[in-house]
């Protein structure tokens, strides 16, 4: 029996046969008749030498070398797939996909994205708002928005571009009532369920504690995004723990206030990640640079803090 591969096509047709088990659906996958399909299966089974399908009246299913050849069959075309589509990505100077959390979308990257392209009108962006994880390497995302600690795998490259820091954060009529620090043992308090996988937690608890105020009952409302807890607290139900990078933009338009000197940094940052060696193609770069401008009025509002190390404060 020869090692010599069969045509591609005929190898295709194996394919979307074998995952819909159904020649009428994978001459539909494919957009050629059941007949031109039947003909390549028919083709490819001369070629190996043995039966690759059993049929039936209305059905077909896998002959036990059928079973064998299909998993490497659907595994060749997807990494062939994939290696098409990295290819025609590094010849692509024209679009950028990014993806981003939706907190991080909403509140920080939408309100500013006019000047991006404004600045680089010939970069088509599209936007994936999610926290899911993608292979960077094999999809079509080139790029990544991350918050966390890191270090990220070999295959990627990762530039950090913004740190994060918190701080008490309340509308400014609520700001009327609570003036200092210990005025904060009876306010109604907002939580944010988006940063508690950092570790020292990073919570209402190590404030208090990095402000030398003793514990309180810790109840009040729980959001699981960032830009929902942002808005219930522009609406003046309650203070919330605010993060300086995603309530930047609420503090300098004076929708929010932050009065209290102390505030929390953790070592954990906003890092723009992207595949190696990707990371010098034009698209990229500008984005990059571009997100680096951006985040200078976060530091400013950083210098109007005394930010304690979250690990200073940690009970442990």
């Amino acid at each position: 029996m020869s090692d010599r591969l069969p045509p591609l096509t005929a190898l295709r047709a194996f394919d979307a046969a074998a995952r819909h088990m159904s020649f009428q659906q994978a001459a539909a996958e494919l957009n050629v008749t059941p007949a031109a399909l039947s003909f390549q299966i028919k083709s490819l089974e001369e070629h190996f030498g043995s039966p690759l399908f059993i049929r039936h009246n209305r059905a077909v299913e896998l002959t036990e070398a059928g079973r064998v050849l299909a998993p490497g069959a659907r595994d060749g075309f997807e990494t062939l797939t994939s290696a098409w589509r990295a290819a025609r990505r590094v010849t692509d100077h024209a679009s950028l996909t990014v993806t981003t959390g939706p907190s991080f979308t909403a509140v920080w990257l939408a309100p500013r994205l006019y000047s991006f392209a404004r600045a680089h009108p010939e970069i088509e962006l599209r936007f994936s708002a999610s926290l899911e994880l993608i292979d960077l390497v094999h999809s079509e995302v080139d790029l990544a928005i991350r918050f966390g600690y890191g270090p990220d795998t070999p295959d990627l490259h990762a530039r950090k571009f913004l740190d994060d820091w918190v701080t008490p954060m309340m509308a400014p009529e609520l700001a009327q009532k609570f003036h200092r620090p210990q005025d904060l043992s009876n306010a109604p308090l907002i939580h944010q369920d988006d940063i508690r996988f950092l570790d020292p937690p990073c919570d209402w608890p190590a404030w208090f504690r990095a402000a030398n105020l003793p514990a309180r009952d810790w109840t009040g409302q729980r959001y699981s995004q960032a830009d929902h807890a942002i808005d219930a607290a522009m609406s003046g139900a309650g203070i919330i723990l605010g993060r300086g990078a995603l309530a930047a933009r609420a503090l300098q338009e004076g929708r929010l206030v932050a009065p209290f000197r102390t505030a929390l940094k953790t070592i954990a940052n906003y890092r723009v990640i992207c595949a190696n060696g990707a990371e010098n193609r034009p698209q990229i770069v500008a984005f990059s640079n571009w997100l680096i401008e951006q985040t200078s009025g976060v530091a400013d509002l950083a210098r109007n803090h005394d930010l304690v190390d979250l690990r200073d404060v940690s009970p442990g």
